[in-house]
């Protein structure tokens, strides 16, 4: 791997429906690569059992999400099931201008903002977007009810906001079907690895000391 130094970091975006598997996917991707950085997200929704503030979310009160989207301080925000959730500007474009790659977990909504964002920037050149699906529908369902942490009419909810986001797979670079996920683990991380290695990322010539 070249030095930090020759090239900027990437921003790998990656997005899916509730169910789909993405936590599992980026947290396996993440072990194996423990020099990404992932971007924490703040939002407004109540922890769930076993999540800890700082690493899994940020959780702020609506008044304190409304007031750093005001100073501007998010790179997107959006409204999914209710609940606000957003990505912090300083937990990426620093990192990504120091060259390390920042992984950020965001819905469909947060990620067309992003895309519309770098549009003709040089953020462009290190931003991919990799879209997480489960094999189908029932597996889908079936993930969300064994989490066991939603009731039916929730489960309900999110099965139509699914049905919605899998039209968007489309806008994105790659697509990781996740049926059997040791081969999933492995598309996800040669999304990371083909990031790192796209020319306009580079600074200078990497054979240059």
């Amino acid at each position: 791997m070249s030095p930090q130094s020759q090239r900027r970091g990437s921003m790998i975006v990656v997005s899916g429906p509730s169910g789909a598997g993405k936590t599992t996917l980026y947290r396996a991707v993440l072990a194996r690569h423990p020099e990404i950085r992932f971007s924490v997200s703040c939002t407004t929704r109540e922890p769930r059992p076993r999540e800890t503030n700082g690493v899994d979310y940020y959780f702020l009160s609506a008044a304190e999400f409304e007031a750093r989207v005001a100073a501007g301080a998010f790179l997107e925000h959006a409204t999914v099931h209710g609940n606000r959730y957003g990505t912090l500007r300083s937990e990426v474009e620093g990192h990504i201008e120091a060259g390390r790659d920042v992984l950020l977990d965001i819905d469909v909504q947060g990620a067309r903002q992003i895309r519309g964002l770098v549009r003709n920037t040089a953020m462009a050149d290190v931003a991919v977007f990799a879209f997480c699906a489960p094999p189908s529908l029932d597996v889908l369902k079936t993930r969300l009810e064994a989490r066991g942490t939603d009731t039916p009419e929730v489960i309900v909810r999110r099965l139509a906001r699914a049905r919605v986001e899998l039209t968007a797979w489309r806008e994105y670079d790659w697509i990781v079907v996740n049926d059997q996920l040791d081969e999933a683990i492995l598309q996800l991380d040669a999304v990371v690895l083909a990031a790192r290695c796209r020319t306009a990322a580079f600074l200078r010539e990497p054979w240059e000391p």
